[in-house]
């Protein structure tokens, strides 16, 4: 006879797929695969011509940041040279001093008043869509002259128009959002290596 957590477990994967094939539906129907391809092209040309992809979130989306960051330099599927690519939430350091010197929504702002450039990309993940450390962190890059994008939930799309692209999985939940958000980064990273491996 199956335990209590057992079946709890079970409930919760069932629950999981479900609403995964749901929110993927629903991905489908609003366009977000088509973003990413958006993003990707945008990403492989950025490349080229020398730029890189800057990438940065709070909590799991930095790990999301740095999960695709290393997917870029290291490699996804593929044998091939490193892309470019850095998450601006690995240096303690940077990161504390700013929040300390001046305040934890400046954190990325300054990181890309420092490096980010008109070639290139800053990618900013925030699951509710709102953080306000990434949404300056994206203003930041656009001043600069960069492609920006913001990969949330359904609260980043009242965003649209604000930066070059909105990618907003159409859901609430935080679990299924970054579960969504991993399915989306690495879509994204496979379709950067094969434009740049097999072209």
């Amino acid at each position: 006879m199956a335990s209590k957590n057992s079946m709890q477990n079970e409930n919760h994967i069932i629950a999981s797929k479900d609403s995964l094939k749901g929110l993927l539906d629903a991905s489908m129907d609003e366009g977000l695969f088509k973003k990413i391809e958006t993003l990707s092209h945008w990403c492989i040309d950025a490349i080229k011509k020398g730029g890189k992809l800057v990438t940065f979130g709070n909590g799991g989306s930095a790990a999301d940041a740095q999960h695709i960051a290393a997917e870029f330099i290291n490699r996804f599927r593929l044998e091939r040279r490193p892309y470019p690519a850095i998450a601006l939430t690995t240096d303690t350091s940077i990161i504390t001093s700013i929040g300390n010197d001046y305040s934890f929504d400046e954190i990325f702002k300054k990181q890309v008043e420092a490096i980010v450039g008109q070639l290139d990309i800053a990618l900013g993940i925030s699951t509710s869509g709102t953080s306000r450390n990434v949404h300056l962190g994206l203003n930041a890059a656009k001043v600069r002259g960069a492609k920006t994008v913001l990969l949330s939930g359904m609260g980043g799309a009242k965003f649209e128009g604000d930066f070059d692209l909105v990618i907003a999985v159409p859901s609430q939940d935080t679990p299924r959002i970054q579960e969504v958000h991993l399915f989306l980064e690495h879509q994204f990273c496979e379709l950067v290596e094969e434009g740049l491996t097999l072209t």
